[in-house]
């Protein structure tokens, strides 16, 4: 037997092309059935998001399927690992796990990662936006999606689209969703068909080195991350990278590594009054910074770029800052201009997007994520989302500057490089996941 014929045996059916046989509804009300040879969602108003999932579990497997959407203001997905929760949806069961994204709607997200019913977005298309083309409406769509491992990659009509590396759910089924709809879209429908799976033999393709990748893994990078040229900031376990900005050396008191954090610990709530800031040994010019962070209740505390030591100050080094805040329990959520002191703001400058979807609860852990390209242009992200976006000396920026705090420094957040810094404001936060990519 030929490779070429070996590889197609690999591919079993999902769908037999007339019955549901294998697959089972959960969660809302909306019905599924077969019309010539497709699955048909139909929306239906009054109801919770509606499943058609896979009385088989998979651990790794390829999927490809295809499926057309009716209305633009509708969304749909396909979960993959997931689960049910028999006493959620107020006892009816509800399904949580990852899911990707059908989303016909103008943010065109199609193709990126959620976490139905648990962690909300894990890989958004803000972060691959040239995917954003993909998806073509009203029309069948390929869907290729590769779970392998803790590796999620996906593509879109052959576009890549998203690259998730996440530790939770092994196995889970797979699911086709029907989402709660408006009384406007009530009768649209969602289409599937052509489903088929690989469980034996499976080839991952091949993903462009500059698509990002969301890791989930604490301090790790992947083989892909290592090729693309990242590197770890923070290995988990030692100051390694990192010093004071006051002196040679990590501080002695004020911040603690353990259990894979590096944190700054709880003082009296003013800048740099205990262990003091510390920053990167290398600095850097143009690069993609990540890191995973943690507030506790009422925090404030930055990460700030450029920072050059050069500045005279009593307080906290001077730096751009992408601001690390409890916004509902801190004051300076409330102080500068249109609040331009938030979480994921220019700190003083310019104010984060406000869209609520991007905040995780104060307690849990948020990732940031800090783009400065060759040509000056600085990009702020929060759990995937973009929060913001300028010029680094550009007249806008000049202008914002002369009406800031920053005003008393010369050529402010100009410098051609400089370090990375994790600030001490009195309050504990925790890091971790902290790397780099320089850019050119």
């Amino acid at each position: 037997m030929g490779a070429q014929s070996q590889h197609k045996e690999d591919w079993q059916p999902l769908f037999d092309g007339k019955t549901l046989n294998g697959w089972k509804s959960l969660g809302g009300k909306a019905p599924f059935t077969v019309e010539e040879g497709v699955i048909v969602g139909h929306m239906t108003k009054g109801t919770p998001n509606t499943f058609l999932v896979t009385e088989k579990e998979y651990g790794d497997f390829i999927l490809e399927l295809e499926i057309k959407i009716e209305g633009e203001g509708s969304n749909s997905g396909i979960q993959v690992r997931s689960h049910l929760d028999p006493n959620g949806n107020r006892g009816h069961g509800r399904v949580y796990g990852r899911q990707v994204e059908v989303d016909p709607t103008s943010r065109a997200w199609t193709g990126g990662i959620y976490d139905e019913a648990r962690r909300g977005w894990l890989y958004t298309l803000d972060l691959n936006e040239k995917a954003k083309v993909a998806f073509k409406p009203n029309e069948f769509n390929h869907f290729r999606i590769e779970h392998i491992g803790n590796e999620l990659k996906t593509w879109v009509n052959g576009i890549p689209t998203a690259y998730l590396i996440d530790t939770l759910d092994p196995t889970g089924f797979i699911g086709l969703q029907v989402h709660s709809v408006p009384n406007e879209l009530d009768g649209k429908k969602v289409y599937f068909r052509n489903i088929r799976i690989q469980t034996k033999n499976l080839k991952p393709k091949g993903f462009p080195k500059d698509v990002y990748v969301v890791n989930l893994t604490p301090n790790k990078l992947s083989r892909f991350e290592e090729d693309a040229g990242y590197r770890l900031l923070f290995d988990g376990e030692s100051s390694t990278n990192w010093r004071s900005v006051r002196h040679e050396g990590f501080p002695a008191k004020g911040w603690e590594i353990k259990d894979g954090m590096i944190k700054v610990l709880k003082a009296d709530g003013g800048e740099s009054t205990n262990g003091g800031d510390i920053i990167s040994e290398q600095q850097f010019s143009s690069f993609d910074l990540s890191f995973e962070f943690k507030l506790t209740e009422g925090a404030n505390s930055g990460v700030k770029y450029f920072v050059t030591g050069s500045e005279q100050t009593s307080g906290s080094a001077i730096g751009l800052e992408y601001q690390l805040l409890d916004d509902a329990k801190h004051p300076d959520a409330k102080m500068g201009r249109d609040r331009n002191r938030t979480l994921a703001s220019l700190y003083d400058l310019i104010p984060s997007n406000k869209d609520g979807r991007a905040r995780r609860p104060i307690g849990q852990w948020n990732m940031g994520r800090i783009v400065v390209s060759p040509d000056n242009t600085v990009t702020h992200y929060l759990n995937g989302f973009k929060m913001l976006s300028y010029k680094r000396g550009s007249q806008e920026f000049r202008d914002l500057v002369a009406i800031s705090k920053y005003k008393v420094w010369k050529n402010f957040g100009e410098a051609p490089k400089g370090h990375i810094l994790l600030q001490d404001h009195g309050d504990e936060v925790s890091f971790r996941n902290i790397k780099i990519r320089e850019l050119k």
